[in-house]
Formats: structure tokens, sequence, C-alpha cells
């Protein structure tokens, strides 16, 4: 149970909270600008881990620095790891926002601002809870390691070989990340799966130069058109995806999580509506929706770029056409083997008078999490409390790479305990967060810190906090 002096202390300081976190949202911390904000992001957050007690280092990367943080509590407690990122996602079209991305405003109940959910707040609600502990718990029931990331909005580019440099400075029994959402509205939800990323561009080459279509059109191949006609070959008409062994180490979800899923409150067509199409499609005939976007792997061309795109007429045949070509993958399969196959099929499908060139940009694996281990039983009954309502384990169709790679090289099953709400539009203008998620969010990490300490009890944490 958590002391009722806790809740009294995140109850009596939202205010200040509430401005604090809006001095974070207003730092304009986007990973792929360098302006110095992700360094003052990275500073303001080191400044309040330091007024909590913590050791703090601010750690140079190529890009933003990263921040590690340590509290040490007691050598017999288990120690935990929490993570988050300050960096935030481009905030265009600006003319789209009500108000301006980088000066936060509450309305209507909720806090908007670039990043107020991704993940400046989820993050926030930790740091408050740590702060209840510290002022008014008594002390932290654990020990804690903080690793705040500036890249996460760029992919991680650098993120696997930190880990490696500081494996031993991130050891921990545990991990904690919030940078998700609820499956809907007043239905908390813990997160056992993610689909993992590889990212291709493709580019298909012909004649030496643009072409005048009218004196060689039909006498040489457009690679505009043959990149085109490639693209679409990747799918076949039921909307599987045709590269050879594409499924090959595709593992079913089992018939009592698939039932899960169908328990779901979740309408077809209200998702249709939600963004904006008048029907569902695109993937794999005979599976649900869900399925689809959770368990299953998929390939989508994101971007195709070719020959004329300016104002009027320019009759040309392009000497190259470019296609960027994502592929989400579930548990199991492997980043290198899917690429391999598509380059390999790509060549196939390459017409003799063009050549074909595959790079891939980045790569993500898939993660699956255990469901009964003591951090997610005190995620759920943290949830409990703060939520007042059972959680549900669910699948994320996205790529989280700090997951797996803390799966992999700390040998940490990470609980992702998000709180945003799928209407709060993260990486879209007029991006939001529900304060009363910020403040129930807050609860439920004090919560979780001392269920944690219960569950694996004093004397059962495995690894020290250094």
């Amino acid at each position: 149970m958590l002391p009722k002096a806790i809740t009294d202390f995140l109850t009596q300081n939202r205010n200040r909270h509430l401005a604090e976190l809006c001095e974070l949202l207003a730092i304009p911390s986007i990973a792929n600008v360098s302006d110095g904000a992700c360094e003052r992001a990275a500073k303001l957050l080191a400044e309040y881990l330091k007024h909590l007690g913590m050791t703090v280092r601010i750690i140079p990367s190529v890009g933003p620095p990263n921040v590690l943080a340590e509290l040490h509590t007691g050598a017999h407690r288990p120690t935990l790891l929490l993570y988050g990122h300050y960096d935030v996602q481009p905030p265009d079209p600006l003319d789209a926002w009500q108000s301006q991305p980088f000066n936060p405003q509450v309305r209507g109940g909720c806090l908007y601002a670039r990043g107020a959910t991704d993940d400046k707040g989820q993050l926030f609600a930790h740091l408050m809870a740590i702060e209840a502990w510290q002022k008014a718990g008594g002390g932290l029931p654990v020990n804690l390691k903080v690793f705040l990331e500036g890249q996460e909005e760029i992919g991680s580019p650098h993120l696997e070989p930190f880990l490696a440099s500081y494996r031993n400075d991130l050891v921990a029994d545990a991990a904690i990340i919030s940078d998700s959402e609820f499956f809907a509205e007043g239905l908390p939800s813990l997160t056992t799966a993610l689909r993992g990323l590889a990212y291709v561009e493709v580019v298909v080459s012909g004649p030496r130069q643009d072409l005048h279509s009218g004196i060689h059109g039909g006498a040489v191949r457009n690679p505009a058109n043959v990149l085109a006609a490639m693209v679409a070959a990747l799918h076949d008409a039921h909307g599987r995806v045709t590269i050879p062994g594409f499924y090959n180490d595709v593992v079913e979800p089992s018939p009592e999580e698939r039932a899960s899923w169908e328990r779901l409150p979740f309408s077809k067509a209200d998702y249709a509506a939600s963004l904006g199409v008048t029907a569902l499609g695109g993937g794999e005939e005979g599976r649900s929706v869900l399925e689809r976007r959770w368990s299953r792997p998929t390939l989508d061309c994101n971007g195709l770029v070719a020959g004329y795109a300016g104002a009027g007429a320019k009759t040309i045949i392009p000497a190259a056409a470019m296609a960027k070509i994502s592929m989400r993958l579930v548990p199991h399969q492997q980043p290198h083997t899917i690429t391999s196959a598509l380059e390999t099929y790509l060549r196939q499908l390459c017409p003799a008078g063009t050549s074909v060139k595959m790079e891939v940009l980045t790569t993500a694996n898939p993660v699956l999490l255990a469901t009964d281990s003591p951090a997610m039983r005190a995620a759920r009954a943290a949830l409990v409390l703060a939520f007042e309502n059972e959680p549900v384990l669910v699948r994320h169709g996205a790529s989280v790479p700090i997951v797996e790679m803390l799966q992999r090289m700390l040998k940490l099953d990470a609980v992702p305990m998000g709180f945003g709400l799928p209407s709060d539009n993260p990486h879209s203008p007029n991006e939001h967060f529900r304060l009363d998620q910020l403040w129930r969010g807050s609860i439920a990490a004090a919560a979780f810190m001392g269920n944690l300490a219960e569950e694996m009890g004093q004397g059962q944490g495995k690894k020290s906090s250094r």
C-alpha cells in the first residue's frame, strides 16, 4: 500500500510540478537540430535529479548527450533502472497548432506542447514520484538508476555502443519505461511485445541521364515504372508480403492471447474514422485488425521519388527512381535476414536494362517480454491503485529500441508502463497530455517503486547499485 503521505505530497505540489514540467517543455529539444536546445534540456534534468539527491553525470555523445543518475539507498534493496527520453519530434506543420508548440498551454484539462506526452510528461511523472518518496515517504524503497536519452526520436543511432560502454553503470534488477499509451481511455495497459524495424532505401537506375519521353519512350525501360511495379509486387492480392522466406520465423500468438485481444473494446468503424478513412485494409486477409497491427509483420512504402514533380509539364523518362521501404518485424524475425531476403528478391524483380541498389538505413530487433516477472506484477498493482481498473496486456506495433537492447545486453525485461491516451497526438500537431493522467501517473510511478521493493523483498535484490 502506498503511504498516504506520498499521495498527499503529490496532490499538494501539483501546481509546482506543472510549472516545472512546463519549463522543460518550453525547451525545443529536437534531436536532429544542433542549436543547443537538447543540451539545455539535459542540463535542466540533471539539475532536477541532483535536487532529488542523486549523483548525476551528463555524458557527451555523437549528438545530444545522455544523462546518468544514481541513488543508493540500501545494500540489500533491489535496484531499479528508469529510462526516458527528453528529445522530441519536430513540430511541423506549425500552422496546424492551436498554440505554439514550445509555449505550453493548459486547455480543457490537458497540457498542450510538443513532448507533453512523448516523452517529457510521462518521464516527469516518475520524477514527481521520486521527489514524493524522498520528501514525504522517508526515502526511496529501492536503489535507483536513471538513464535519460536525447536521440530516441531519430532511432537512437548511438544507443547500443553507449550501453556497451556503460553496461556496469546500468546493471539493475528491473527496468521501467513510460513512453506508451493506454489501449483506451480508462483502460490502463502494459505492453508485452514490440515490433522491430528494418528500413531501407531502394534506387532503380536506367539511362545515364533523363531522356525525352517522345523520342525514346517505348525503347527503354522507365525506372519510375519499373520501381512502381517492383513495389507493387512486394504484396500479393491477399495482402501477404511476397519476399521468399519472409514469414519463416513468425510465431503465432497463443489462443489465450488472441482471445484476450478479442475482448478489448475495439471498433473497426471508430478506428477507421479516427484515421480519416472510410474503410480499413492493406494487411493480410483473414487476420483481425489488432493481429495485423501487433503480431504480424508488415511492409510499407514510405516514400517514392522519381523524375519531374514541378509545376507544369516536362516530358522525360527519369534516369533513376527511389523508394523508402520499412518493414515492421515481429518476435523471432531478424532484421539482417529479412533485409538480405528483400535485396535478393528485388534483384530478381529488376528487369534487364535497369539496375537496383538497396541500402539499409536503420534496424531494430523485435522484443517479447515476460508477463509474470516481479516488475510486471508490481506495475499491475500500481496501475490498479492509481487508475482504479485492472490493466490489460497488449502488444505494440511500433519499435522502441531500448526495450530490446535492455533485454539482450543487460538481461532485463523492461516494463513499458505508459500513461498516455490514444487521443494525445504524439508526433502530430496539438500534442497534449491529460493532466489527470499526469497526476495518476505519478501515483502509479510511486506505487510501482514500493511494490517492486515488496515483490523482490529485502535481501532479494540480485544486483547492487554499482
